[in-house]
């Protein structure tokens, strides 16, 4: 498999005015990226008209699922990051190689998951709820997605090597249109229509991997006929020492720090289940809903991050420092946004997902008080991203194990104690006012580095 390598003679990412060119490189995964949060919350409304507790074992799942997520972006960092400076560098070679690594990762991956659905998601499951039959549901669809996770981890492989070579429009389309497929085939599997028969959860998993692998074909397709930056040879896909130190030294901090968030859910819903397993199902709306605030501003960082890495090769400053300011101003716009609708029409939200006046009481103040923190989330996520795509994951890992595990879980913790329920989202906010303080500590210090 190949594609004839042509060098540009200029990337747009070194020449092209900074607020064009981050709007051209996130608009497109922003737009994709909202309708896999789209997906995530149909896909969640669908399930809650199976039972309250089908809806509390994909809850209990997600954590699961993040961490496979964890592994395919942050390895997908670690590409991206090394592939951009080495296009901004002209190191066309070091490129080449990088991409065709990136697909021997894919295959390690799945291999991995693998084995954790078979051996561990039960296991997993049972950490966090006695409830029989939320094991049962969870295991069903755990073990479905981490054995077919082949699609997801080739459909982010792809989608990151387009992203670092400026092609986001395709990703977009790539996204968009396996969000579609899972949308269209979840009632169709769940409920058993159109002559197929009804699946329940184990429908919800199918019609998620399906669409991850339609979309990993198009991401397939797009990069053999559009991405001429970068030379596909499957006999160079076994890794370098070179090449994996590189890829790994950003990556394994991009998923350690994604990985913490799953180490967090665990620990909440293990508090939560104290009180009652309706309180993780809340939770497990809350991400879903906040999923659709928050993935514009991944979206803009998967465009923003080969920016910085270009120019970072290229030795731009003012472009490095151009393009951080605008995407925290939108980033912090679209955060303010989300903030009003949570504060507004908490119960409205709810209400998606068959919400009982239980589940209502505890969600309506959980959503406004949880919504507090995303003042200061949208600040924290851009310099995360920040310190990533300029080779200081680490940067990154301390706020996020500072943020999740040092003071969120915590203060949770010592809060539960008290046995009012509602007072334990106020530790969502602190935790984030202490990640504020040390991302602008860090990114003060990573900007002092810029000595070009």
């Amino acid at each position: 498999m190949s594609t004839t390598a042509v060098q540009p003679k200029e990337n747009k990412m070194g020449t092209m005015p900074i607020n064009k060119l981050l709007l051209n490189m996130s608009l497109p995964m922003m737009i994709a990226m909202l309708i896999q949060a789209l997906y995530n919350i149909i896909d969640s409304m669908f399930v809650a008209q199976i039972s309250e507790n089908a809806l509390s074992a994909v809850s209990l799942a997600f954590p699961m699922q993040n961490f496979m997520i964890a592994v395919g972006t942050g390895t997908g960092v670690g590409v991206n990051a090394l592939l951009s400076k080495s296009l901004g560098a002209k190191r066309i070679k070091i490129a080449n190689k990088t991409a065709n690594v990136s697909m021997f990762l894919v295959f390690m991956n799945w291999i991995l998951f693998i084995l954790i659905g078979l051996f561990v998601a039960k296991p997993f499951l049972m950490g966090q709820t006695k409830v029989a039959e939320i094991v049962d549901y969870g295991n069903t669809y755990l073990r479905i997605c981490c054995v077919a996770s082949l699609g997801i981890y080739a459909e982010i492989a792809l989608e990151r090597l387009l992203q670092a070579t400026g092609r986001t429009f395709y990703t977009m389309i790539t996204q968009a249109t396996g969000a579609v497929v899972n949308i269209i085939l979840d009632p169709i599997l769940i409920f058993g229509m159109f002559g197929m028969p009804k699946m329940g959860v184990a429908g919800a998993a199918l019609a998620t991997v399906i669409g991850q692998f339609i979309a990993a074909g198009l991401a397939l397709f797009f990069n053999l006929r559009v991405n001429h930056d970068i030379k596909f040879d499957w006999k160079n896909m076994l890794p370098t020492k070179f090449v994996l130190f590189h890829i790994y030294k950003v990556a394994v901090p991009s998923i350690l720090m994604v990985s913490i968030g799953s180490v967090m859910m665990f620990c909440m819903n293990r508090i939560l289940e104290v009180f009652t397993t309706t309180a993780i199902a809340v939770f497990g709306v809350y991400f879903k809903l906040q999923s659709f605030i928050f993935m514009p501003i991944f979206g803009m960082n998967n465009g923003m991050v080969p920016i910085i890495a270009y120019n970072y090769g290229a030795r731009h400053r003012d472009r490095i420092i151009g393009t951080i300011k605008l995407a925290v101003m939108y980033a912090v716009a679209m955060m303010l946004i989300g903030f009003a609708v949570f504060q507004i029409i908490p119960d409205k939200l709810l209400l998606m997902f068959n919400a009982s006046e239980n589940m209502l009481a505890i969600g309506v103040p959980a959503l406004r008080l949880i919504s507090i923190s995303f003042l200061l989330a949208g600040f924290n996520i851009i310099c995360s991203s920040v310190f990533q795509a300029m080779g200081n994951g680490v940067f990154s890992l301390i706020v996020s194990v500072v943020r999740q595990l040092v003071v969120l879980v915590p203060v949770a913790f010592l809060i539960s104690k008290m046995g009012v329920l509602d007072r334990i989202w106020w530790s969502f906010p602190i935790a984030e006012v202490v990640a504020a303080a040390i991302c602008i500590f860090f990114l003060r210090k990573i900007l002092k580095m810029l000595d070009f």
